[in-house]
């Protein structure tokens, strides 16, 4: 063991001061770090509570899985979606059979097989409303159920009138749960990238599960078939009823074409276009009569415009009256007189061809004009004709396309194929799918090894005491010299006893190896006047003193045991025989020390109890006459043991420690709280007081085993049956 601060208080009585740096502690681990090796270890220290939960959990589960739930059997059949019901009726083709399905049409598919209206039909063919397993109502009540309908009935009192539900017939209501439920124990899923659907009913009857998947698939086949009945009847009623308007407008239409023929005189498009061909030889002959006139014209103008006879037979052409002008050159009068006459002539009919020209042209442009009237009247009729032409024909077309498609509608009325069809049929289960017996525990299992592991980290974390050594020592640098177990007794008498008839227990070993490692803590000035306190009552530093006393008898000292917890006064109960008076008269002078020291029987050290007195405590153990008292003690007695009330409760153990040589803090096994200890050393720091060691008391073996330390420490160690009496 380590060795504590040297100098400890010499024959005067001091006691060893704090260092100025306070208690010293080994350097704190980050809290943000996660020590797993600390974790696995607090978790197999706590090895027997997870088996615990684990068996508690495993035995839970089992009990569930074989005696509390009730078995469930599952029937799946298959379904394959071959076709799309939703196909125009305009082709053949499309009323006998579908086309590709989309995924939007499979996700439609899907609700309809899980519809309330599909579910119903299955009520209904099935009577599950008289189920008792579909129909709550018809069920005895358990007390969860009775529970349920007290808080119902509570809170419907409690409800305003306004909001009551109406009356619902009993049949409906019925009707309703059983369908409720009925979706509740039916699954439809779809076989990933195909068009099989897989329809599964779970309920308490494996026959029952079986017929329901049947039912619901065949009742889903038979839907589609009405569905496709009633488009069919709605088609049919629908293209008759088109198809007798159509009749009539056929019929409209050609009354129509009809009467227009007879009220117009119509001539064939060939006809029209002789009419056009005419037109155009008339326009052609119009322009040859107006070059024509216009050439007479020109012929006219040169004629009038010449002066001479020779200008006048340029104009003219004319082979005579050049032979004449000819004549009238050489110098024949007689030949002037029939040149004038020729000339005339030919003016005349000049004229005479140029008002027959404009005769005719007139004539020309007058037929031109009534045959473009008349192509244009022609052509209007023609036009109207035609419109009225295709609009009968048009509609004798429609007529008998619907007419066609309504013989073939009424054709397949008693043919209509359903989209999907049935794969396989439910097989009925042998082996219920409910409860997975296996799965279960497997679960139970694990959740108890969570629980298990949470509780015992659980524990841990609400873990206010210390349990080892190593702990306390990480937590208030200072040194445990001792770590001594529950010694045994029903009375505190008894404890005395026990040291005297078990010498070589566990627990006086421990006494004996904190007694050894008191005197090694200075060998060269051991300490004489020890101190025994502790945080709060309760953590066995009386029950230490004592002990500790009773070792340095074995090793021939002169003990003397002094209870300075004049308060509580507790030695009483362990020694009897005692004075009336103690410490307080001692000390106030009214009684000597032979008067107030004793040696109890089968105790070999001087006992000074404490008695009754309204003097203060503190006051008292202050004042110069104890430190005197303490003075002579230390020149009668080898050592001289005080047992001082809590530190925490009030300052006697503080003033009392200035006249020790050595210090020892009881601290009780997985009891006194971290805060309680760190407290209790910041006071004696206060005080300028470090103890010499610390005392682990009252550690319990069992204890010590449950939490995974029993092989490891101490006198309480799994190997120290063999060294100590039981």
């Amino acid at each position: 063991m380590n060795t504590i601060q040297s100098g400890i208080g010499k024959a005067r009585g001091t006691f060893p001061r704090a260092v100025d740096d306070g208690v010293s502690k080994m350097p704190e681990r980050d809290d943000d770090e996660i020590d797993l090796l600390a974790l696995l270890s607090t978790i197999w220290r706590g090895k027997w509570l997870v088996a615990f939960a684990f068996m508690l959990s495993v035995l839970a589960g089992g009990y569930y899985a074989f005696f509390v739930a009730v078995p469930l059997y599952r029937a799946t059949t298959t379904v394959i979606f071959e076709g799309d019901d939703g196909a125009s009726i305009s082709g053949l083709d499309s009323v006998l059979g579908g086309g590709q399905a989309s995924p939007a049409k499979i996700t439609s598919e899907l609700e309809v097989l899980r519809a309330r209206g599909l579910m119903g039909k299955v009520v209904d063919r099935l009577d599950l409303s008289t189920d008792p397993e579909f129909n709550t109502s018809l069920r005895t009540p358990g007390y969860g159920d009775r529970l349920k309908r007290l808080i119902t009935s509570a809170l419907a009192s409690l409800a305003p009138s306004a909001n009551a539900p109406q009356d619902v017939p009993e049949a409906d209501a019925d009707r309703t749960r059983a369908v409720t439920s009925l979706l509740e124990k039916v699954t439809v899923d779809s076989v990933r990238n195909s068009l099989v659907f897989n329809i599964s009913a779970t309920t308490e009857d494996r026959r029952k599960s079986a017929l329901i998947a049947d039912t619901i698939a065949e009742l889903y086949v038979l839907d589609q078939i009405e569905v496709k009945f009633d488009k069919m009847q709605q088609a049919t009623e629908w293209l008759s009823e088109r198809v007798v308007e159509l009749q009539s407008d056929v019929e409209a239409a050609d009354e129509a074409v009809s009467s227009f023929s007879a009220r117009t005189d119509l001539v064939s498009v060939e006809g029209l276009r002789g009419l056009e061909r005419q037109l155009k030889d008339t326009r052609d002959r119009i322009a040859s009569l107006r070059e024509a006139r216009g050439a007479a014209e020109r012929r006219l103008a040169a004629l009038e415009a010449a002066e001479t006879r020779s200008q006048k037979a340029e104009a003219a052409g004319d082979a005579e009256l050049s032979q004449l002008l000819s004549r009238v050159t050489a110098g024949r009068p007689e030949t002037e007189l029939a040149f004038d006459r020729q000339f005339e002539r030919l003016l005349d009919r000049t004229r005479a061809d140029l008002q027959r020209n404009t005769q005719q042209l007139e004539a020309v442009i007058q037929a031109e004009a009534s045959l473009s009237a008349q192509i244009e009247a022609q052509s209007r009729d023609l036009i109207q004709l035609q419109q009225l032409t295709r609009v009968a024909e048009a509609t004798r077309l429609l007529y008998e396309h619907f007419l066609t498609r309504l013989k073939e509608t009424s054709a397949q009325q008693g043919i209509q194929q359903a989209d999907s069809r049935v794969l396989s049929s439910a097989v009925v289960p042998i082996v219920p799918s409910f409860p997975r017996k296996s799965l279960i525990l497997a679960l139970s299992g694990i959740l108890g090894l969570i629980l298990g592991i949470a509780l015992v980290l659980l524990r841990e974390l609400r873990k206010t005491g210390f349990r080892t050594s190593d702990d306390l020592e990480r937590h208030t640098g200072v040194v445990v010299m001792g770590q001594v177990p529950i010694i045994p007794g029903s009375k505190r008498r008894d404890i005395l006893a026990y040291m005297k008839d078990k010498p070589t227990s566990a627990a006086m070993e421990a006494v004996r190896n904190l007694r050894t490692s008191l005197l090694l803590s200075n060998v060269d000035n051991p300490p004489q006047v020890i101190v025994s306190t502790s945080s709060i009552p309760g953590e066995g530093k009386t029950t230490n003193a004592i002990a500790l006393a009773y070792n340095f008898i074995g090793l021939g000292k002169k003990v003397l045991l002094i209870e300075g917890d004049i308060r509580r006064r507790t030695l009483n109960e362990y020694f009897s025989g005692g004075p009336k008076h103690g410490l307080v008269a001692l000390l106030g002078g009214e009684r000597s020390l032979e008067e107030v020291a004793f040696r109890p029987d089968t105790f070999e050290a001087d006992v000074i109890l404490g008695d009754k007195s309204r003097t203060n405590a503190a006051d008292l153990f202050s004042s110069e006459r104890f430190r005197d008292f303490m003075a002579q003690m230390r020149t009668q007695y080898d050592i001289i043991i005080i047992d001082t009330p809590p530190v925490l409760v009030v300052p006697d153990a503080r003033i009392i420690a200035q006249q020790a040589d050595a210090l020892l803090f009881s601290v009780r096994w997985d009891s006194t709280s971290h805060a309680q200890v760190t407290e209790a050393m910041r006071q004696l720091q206060t005080s300028n007081i470090r103890p010499t060691g610390l005392i682990l008391s009252q550690i319990s073996p069992q204890g010590m085993k449950r939490y995974g330390y029993g092989g490891r420490y101490g006198a309480y160690g799994g190997y120290g049956g063999k060294y100590y009496e039981a």
